[in-house]
């Protein structure tokens, strides 16, 4: 027979107040996200202030751009309208607007349809090639087939209008796949060459593969005329709507630099991203002022806006110098990467570097998330130096990294490139054995398709 009763049970639990979590994400934002986040709070938390930002406008350049004079109806982009005439500093001034405008590239579609409308054709035409372009993907090939794009009705007019397309510029949208943009480029371009059109159709596949000879056999030409037909396909484009692409190039801001001066390394954060931030003077004199005739809500208000605003500027700080004292054991556990490069890394696991620097792996892993470091070899995720070890059977039993090994593959098939021989996986790990690293031929397999690298009987 069971029976309740009243026991006393003592344990610890750690609960994570708001001020934490904000630590811990701070941790892990790498510097735009940081100073975003700065913005945010400035504007939440009236105690918080910037004290000096390296990225705003310098006094002198603030007073030299107010004391320029600007007609604001004159620099628009309506041109019917002149106050000054057409003297050198009205022409400056449009200049400055025009180079000042936003401005957006052309897509694919917007380019196509434009040329669409200087067509001598039917409303009911029209509308099916504007079906079939905005059924475009970026590279100018369907997305649906075209009999679900266009009514039933109008399915006589595709195949004119697909045609017709498939003549604007870029030459070759309009299409299925690559193949069959190579082979509408080839049929339309000038002086190609014979050859290149049955060569597209059926031996592609060959042709990627080197195989000329066989080319050759199968259509009964010559060689040589096989590869004057590479010649010509060479200038086609598989992929002709990729050059109007609109994509932004994503731009990577290093938090950190490494340099070697003096036989030393020298770290440096990048602070210029990130502004300097202080107390505003008001708040810390209301809240140091003990009068009894203060309102509570006020008192209260300011109290806990500058206690706010402490914790987390200390976060900020803390966040700067965990991330150095990361980066710094980091450096010192891949000397070897910072002084040879890729192929002088080592394995290095989270642990490591917690034991090294006194956190928790869990730290460790955010403060290294998505920021980067400048080094002599390029610019560098801080997650690049962390690598699965190889074990090596050199006689001194050196270690080796995952990405050591990638990059030593990388250069036994550069200098294959230089000696015009074609190395299997299987005779790349038997010179990699040879050099003190064991790892078998589905492994360099793998390293080898990391790297984007053909095999060899495709090179």
């Amino acid at each position: 027979m069971q029976f309740q009763k009243p026991a006393l049970v003592q344990e610890q639990r750690l609960k994570m107040n708001p001020q934490l979590y904000q630590s811990i994400q701070l941790m892990a934002m790498p510097l735009q996200d940081l100073r975003l986040r700065i913005q945010q709070e400035i504007e939440a938390n009236p105690a918080l202030e910037v004290v000096e930002d390296a990225q705003m406008l310098s006094l002198d350049e603030v007073d030299s751009k107010q004391t320029e004079e600007y007609d604001y109806f004159e620099n628009t982009s309506d041109p019917g309208f002149t106050a000054g005439g057409y003297d050198d500093e009205a022409g400056d001034a449009k200049r400055r607007f025009m180079e000042g405008a936003l401005s957006r590239p052309e897509s694919l579609h917007e380019h196509l349809l434009w040329q669409l409308r200087l067509q001598p054709i039917s409303p009911q035409s029209f509308a099916v090639g504007e079906a079939l372009i905005n059924n475009l993907d970026a590279n100018g090939f369907h997305r649906e087939p075209v009999e679900v794009v266009v009514p039933e009705q109008h399915h006589a007019l595709i195949e004119p209008m697909v045609s017709m397309i498939r003549r604007f510029d870029p030459v070759g949208t309009c299409v299925c796949d690559y193949r069959e943009s190579l082979v509408v480029q080839a049929e339309l371009a000038e002086d190609m060459h014979e050859a290149a059109i049955p060569i597209i159709r059926d031996f592609l596949d060959l042709l990627e593969r080197g195989k000329y000879a066989d080319i050759a056999r199968k259509l009964k030409i010559d060689e040589q005329q096989v590869l004057e037909a590479l010649e010509a396909i060479r200038r086609l484009t598989p992929f002709p709507g990729r050059e109007f692409s609109s994509d932004s190039p994503t731009y990577v801001v290093p938090d950190l630099m490494v340099k070697l001066r003096e036989g030393q390394f020298v770290l440096i954060v990048n602070d210029e991203e990130i502004p300097v931030l202080g107390i505003n003077s008001f708040f810390t004199e209301m809240s140091g002022n003990r009068e009894a005739g203060q309102e509570k809500t006020v008192k209260r208000f300011v109290n806990q806006s500058v206690k706010d605003a402490r914790w987390f500027i200390n976060s900020i700080h803390q966040r700067n110098q965990t991330l150095m004292n990361v980066a710094r054991a980091i450096v010192e556990f891949q000397r070897d990467f910072f002084l040879r490069g890729p192929k002088g890394l080592v394995p290095l696991t989270l642990k490591d570097i917690a034991a090294e620097v006194g956190v928790h792996e869990a730290t460790v892993s955010r403060i290294t998330s998505s920021k980067y470091i400048q080094t002599e070899w390029g610019i560098f995720e801080l997650k690049y130096f962390f690598s699965n070890s190889i074990s090596g059977a050199g006689s001194t039993g050196s270690r080796y990294s995952k990405e050591a090994v990638k990059q030593i593959v990388k250069e036994i098939l550069e200098d294959e490139g230089r000696a015009e021989k074609h190395l299997s996986d299987q005779r790349i790990s038997d010179l990699l054995s040879k050099r003190g690293i064991n790892i078998a031929r589905r492994t360099v397999t793998k390293y080898r398709k990391e790297l984007d690298i053909s095999s060899s009987y495709e090179r």
